[in-house]
């Protein structure tokens, strides 16, 4: 999973934050260029992050990786809001502080942090970059469920694409002999994006910081620190030796805080002020075909036609719920 999701309580991805500066361009107003730019960085990083796990747990432990990762992303993060905006830029209050840990919290070691586990291992049993990516893109439709239960009523065609995500999810994972989908592996990424759904579904019901990219530094502060005490937990430390970590796990390390966490994340942020919502959560069922090509072309992973099958399933019934949802969206964007 790529980054943190700032308000995400919408089954078609995150919402708007509560109100923007308005000095701030209107979707109306900004430069389709620059809205396609901002689109085409976080379909290709975020979709690309996936491989980047797998390079990086090659040779380096997943877990303490993975809080290395947010760590750093969240000192840089940090760093230029205070060189922005002085001495207070995180200023926020205990409620606000522990809302921010929690999200973080559910979001990169729960949601982040098994998805890292699964694609580590040895071959036969790590999971394939693309397959998590797909089995991530399930997350609108927890989210849906959530709000569900929770007493919200989606509509119909929402529940259909529901239906249809869930049915290519079991279409992925039957097992199938030769080339199947490492059972262990796929329903530790659901249990993630289970993870995922509920921090993206409280974020949008707790005292969170107003500033989203404030709320990232403490999510990500949160969740690193984790991540590395999990990492210990787990005996990754033990014998851990940073010269025997090949060059192309530290870069993808470094692939991962910069462009994934940092470069799209603002991408992102910018794009849900500046586009509509409903191009904006487009992501969600872009960023798993682009994982699943690089998957092959980079490190030739298998795709096989129930890879294809199952996925496409799943891409399109959340292709429904995003665009069934569009109207709703827009209407709560005009009120906010």
């Amino acid at each position: 999973m790529a980054s943190p999701t700032p308000r995400s309580s919408s089954p078609t991805g995150p919402s708007t934050p509560a109100a923007a500066p308005a000095a701030r361009p209107s979707p109306a107003t900004a430069r389709p260029a620059l809205v396609w730019t901002a689109l085409g960085l976080v379909y290709v990083l975020w979709g690309s992050t996936y491989l980047g796990i797998r390079v990086a747990v090659e040779t380096l432990p997943p877990l303490l990786s993975a809080g290395l990762r947010f760590a750093a992303a969240a000192v840089v993060l940090a760093v230029l809001l205070r060189l922005r905006r002085g001495p207070g830029a995180l200023r926020v209050d205990r409620r606000q502080l522990v809302a921010a840990a929690g999200v973080g919290v559910l979001l990169l070691a729960g949601g982040n942090g098994l998805v890292v586990l699964a694609e580590s291992g040895p071959p036969g049993t790590a999971l394939p970059s693309g397959v998590a990516a797909l089995l991530v893109a399930t997350v609108p439709l927890l989210v849906v469920l959530l709000r569900t239960v929770t007493g919200d009523r989606p509509r119909a065609w929402t529940l259909a694409g529901v239906t249809v995500g869930f049915a290519g999810l079991v279409l992925l994972v039957l097992p199938r002999g030769a080339g199947a989908v490492p059972l262990a592996g796929a329903l530790t990424v659901v249990v993630g994006a289970v993870c995922w759904s509920v921090g993206s579904f409280l974020s949008g019901r707790l005292r969170m910081p107003d500033d989203p990219f404030v709320a990232t530094v403490y999510e990500m502060a949160a969740g690193s620190a984790l991540l590395v005490v999990l990492g210990a937990a787990r005996g990754e430390l033990s014998g851990f030796d940073p010269a025997q970590v090949s060059t192309r796990s530290w870069l993808a390390l470094g692939y991962l805080t910069v462009a994934g966490s940092l470069v799209a994340f603002t991408a992102y942020v910018w794009l849900l002020q500046n586009a509509p919502i409903s191009l904006v959560a487009t992501y969600a069922y872009v960023n798993p075909a682009v994982a699943v090509a690089l998957g092959a072309l980079l490190v030739a992973e298998p795709v096989t036609p129930a890879v294809l099958l199952g996925g496409a399933v799943i891409v399109a019934g959340v292709a429904l719920v995003v665009t069934t949802e569009r109207p709703r969206r827009k209407a709560q964007i005009s009120r906010s």
